[in-house]
């Protein structure tokens, strides 16, 4: 199988980028994405040029470190699934590939397809955890949850913080992130306490790190490899108007 890939390559944060064309030799319809670049970084290195530089760890769809762009959709075409979960066989023999990173003023590009995503972090060290003492764990039963609540609350949680909603958003506003990232824990006894001050911090520091306004393109929930309703960013401006009166 051939493909014309055509990746972004920067050195540095701050040197200029442009697109280097490449055409990796042995590749099958069975390999992932990643593996893909793999294949070329060990061309390149035996050619003496350097490897492209790209983010991942897992390679199942778990982590969210691995993302992309590909042909300008984040983490490709196809839909729920991550860059990881891509393969050649996807792609017809031949096809032209455009590879470069996720593009947001809050995401910088360190080097060629790397970016900095702390910014997430930093969302989710503002207050995405429960920090009430609640002593020794209860039996489960005692806290009971209904199964709707249950449901929708592993639905957020399902968010791997990748970055795609970002990344595919016209503003790149990290709205869809936040809202999964307060709805799994709004949802559940333990996160009641703090549910006003939880959704005033995030929503805050996710607004200081530079992200964009939701305007609701829905790009987000196409994007996301979780595939993660909008409708919790609905909930979260809820809770956000909620908890500024109070």
């Amino acid at each position: 199988m051939k493909l014309v890939l055509n990746v972004w390559r920067q050195s540095a944060p701050d040197a200029p980028g442009s697109f280097v064309r490449y055409e990796p030799s042995s590749l099958d319809p069975d390999m992932s994405f990643l593996e893909m670049l793999d294949v070329l970084n060990e061309e390149l290195v035996e050619r003496g040029e350097a490897p492209i530089a790209f983010d991942h760890d897992c390679r199942e769809g778990i982590c969210g470190s691995c993302g992309v762009m590909i042909n300008g959709f984040a983490h490709g075409p196809f839909g729920g699934v991550a860059t990881c979960q891509v393969y050649l066989r996807d792609f017809r023999d031949g096809d032209t590939l455009w590879v470069e990173p996720f593009r947001a003023t809050a995401f910088p590009v360190l080097k060629d397809l790397v970016v900095d995503r702390g910014a997430l972090d930093r969302i989710i060290a503002a207050g995405g955890f429960i920090g009430v003492s609640t002593g020794g764990a209860p039996e489960a039963n005692t806290l009971p949850v209904p199964k709707r609540e249950a449901d929708l609350a592993m639905d957020s949680a399902a968010c791997i913080g990748c970055g795609a909603c970002v990344a595919a958003c016209p503003n790149a506003s990290a709205s869809l992130f936040t809202a999964a990232k307060i709805d799994h824990l709004s949802r559940l006894p333990q996160g009641q306490p703090e549910r006003p001050s939880r959704v005033l911090t995030m929503v805050e520091q996710m607004d200081r790190e530079g992200f964009g306004n939701c305007t609701w393109h829905g790009e987000c929930q196409a994007a996301c490899p979780k595939r993660i309703s909008i409708d919790t960013i609905t909930r979260m401006h809820g809770d956000y108007l909620r908890a500024k009166r109070q």
